[in-house]
């Protein structure tokens, strides 16, 4: 038995007791959308028979729908695979810095998408929508990036400062007595290693615990001394199996509502739950109406020829009755148009309330530059939020661990590893500056887009007033600084804009070819004046 272990164990009941209070919530919102990701929420063991049985409870999928259709425009918003969305600067940094900072940046982004990580993101921002909360992993495996979502009924999370970001993550794991064998060898128990040898499938638990160490070397190569700890335990006997250690926190856990109080959250389809509810309750007496409508309901007489206790209507059957009174038809009573206008109005505040009405693209004819700014402007407004606190809780994390595990590439004396992408050598003018992370996703170029804007207004604004005689006004705005200023809003290459000194080299040369055009030019004329000159000379003599 190892003190670490104990302590860690009796953290995790107290932990575990804090999730339980929010965990009802989290269960019913996955079970409506995605019942698989349920898992370990309130004692809930899911397969994938349990998880297809409530699929067939819920009646209509515009929830789900709604939910993937969210995950999708979030993800594209914040991380697109299809462009550099990370950036890095120290503040009024040198031309060889910035070239410097892009390409690292540039790495960055290679690094992540160059991984799993679009297909463990995508996972993970459903558990986001749906329980409010996620857990991602990151670390590397051989010379690859690897992006593992935890499913979040394994996870229980803490901040170790009030207010601060969440960096304690235990996670409670089973593995077979064969897998805990080959990942932890002769230290797990002696159970476990008759089970390996005997019954290879049986399940044992175990527990990863990952939390700061409040005493650590900076850039040490023993893992036991780096900033975060990282703890395996084996439930069943207690014992410490590893111990070892990261130079960033290796994980991100970003939150869509924060529960006051709370180190969890709540999703956008807490939000929209009553509705979801309330509408398959209401497609449930569709379905019986219509079972009714469609086989007819009927009142039977006991005459002593016809027993309404047997005789059912099928078509082309023949009933013997006394009278033909004996049997008649009932009216159902139900009013489908009622039904299916209300069922149509829940959907729409469903998809509402997640978003999936403002956010799916827009059918009909290309839209005109008002209307996409106005769109963009909702979308901004709509994601805005979210977007601060991913920023914080999500972005600059995992580009801040993926740098670290990039620029160790190649270098053992700092604790890195081999790998095909790397990060060169950081100039030595940065080596003690603060580097910070900026992002140039979609979201962010919406966020920049009424600054665009603005300066499109003001250069217009000024062109207007010039144009009525009041040219002057045109002195006050600089043209370079204003096209840099809306490129960078837009999202455009930096290679696109000359720098400084380029641009003043460009039109330096520019100058002196229009000089000696210039020049050219007057000499061809006194050439040409003289020629004439003398030719009436010539002439007159």
């Amino acid at each position: 038995m190892s003190e670490t272990a104990s302590l860690i164990l009796r953290r995790l009941a107290m932990m575990k007791a804090e999730r339980q209070k929010h965990e009802h919530v989290a269960r019913e919102c996955l079970e409506v959308c995605y019942p698989e990701l349920a898992d370990g929420l309130s004692g809930n063991n899911v397969d994938a028979t349990n998880a297809q049985h409530k699929k067939a409870e819920q009646l209509d999928s515009t929830a789900a729908d709604s939910v993937r259709m969210l995950a999708s425009q979030v993800m594209g918003g914040m991380t697109p695979a299809n462009a550099v969305w990370p950036a890095f600067d120290v503040g009024d940094e040198t031309d060889e810095e910035q070239r410097w900072l892009d390409h690292a940046a540039e790495r960055v982004w290679e690094g992540i998408h160059g991984a799993n990580y679009d297909a463990a993101k995508y996972e993970a921002l459903l558990y986001v929508m749906c329980a409010g909360w996620m857990v991602l992993f990151i670390d590397e495996d051989g010379d690859q990036l690897m992006f593992q979502q935890f499913p979040i009924g394994q996870c229980y999370l803490a901040a170790s400062r009030p207010g601060g970001p969440l960096d304690i993550l235990y996670r409670c794991f089973k593995l077979t007595a064969e897998q805990a064998v080959s990942e932890y060898g002769n230290k797990v128990s002696e159970k476990v290693r008759n089970d390996a040898r005997d019954k290879p499938d049986a399940m044992h638990e175990f527990v990863h615990a990952i939390y700061p160490r409040t005493e650590y070397t900076p850039g040490s190569k023993l893992p036991r001394n780096l900033p975060f700890a990282s703890c395996h335990i084996e439930v069943s006997t207690k014992g410490l199996l590893r111990e070892s250690g990261y130079h960033e926190q290796p994980f991100v856990a970003p939150r869509w509502k924060q529960i006051p109080g709370s180190s969890y959250a709540t999703g956008p389809v807490s939000d929209a739950l009553p509705t979801i509810r309330r509408l398959n309750e209401l497609l449930k007496l569709e379905t019986v109406s219509l079972a009714r409508a469609a086989a007819g309901v009927y009142v039977a007489e006991d005459d002593g020829v016809l027993n309404p206790r047997t005789v059912r209507v099928r078509g082309g059957t023949v009933i013997v009755a006394s009278s033909v009174n004996s049997i008649k038809e009932l009216p159902t009573g139900a009013d489908f148009n009622v039904t299916f206008s209300k069922a149509d109005g829940m959907r729409a505040e469903i998809r509402k309330v997640l978003m999936a009405d403002q956010l799916q693209p827009q059918d009909g004819p290309a839209m005109t530059a008002t209307e996409v700014h106005v769109r963009v402007a909702l979308i901004r407004q709509l994601l805005g939020p979210l977007y601060g606190r991913f920023q914080a809780e999500d972005l600059a994390p995992t580009v801040q661990r993926v740098f670290g595990l990039l620029y160790r590439r190649g270098r053992p004396e700092i604790g890195g590893r081999p790998g095909k992408v790397y990060i060169d050598d950081m100039p030595e003018s940065l080596q003690t500056a603060e580097y910070r992370v900026r992002f140039d996703n979609p979201l962010a170029r919406a966020q920049r887009l009424e600054e665009v804007t603005a300066i499109e207004r003001t250069v217009m604004l000024a062109g207007t007033m010039a144009a009525q005689g009041k040219g002057e006004v045109l002195d006050l705005i600089d043209g370079d600084e204003g096209l840099r200023l809306a490129a960078k809003g837009l999202g455009a290459p930096a290679k696109l804009l000359r720098d400084v000194k380029a641009l003043q080299a460009f039109r330096d040369q520019r100058a002196e070819a229009q000089q000696q055009q210039a020049q050219a030019t007057q000499q061809n004329e006194l050439q040409t004046m003289a020629a004439d000159a003398a030719f009436k000379q010539s002439a007159a003599a």
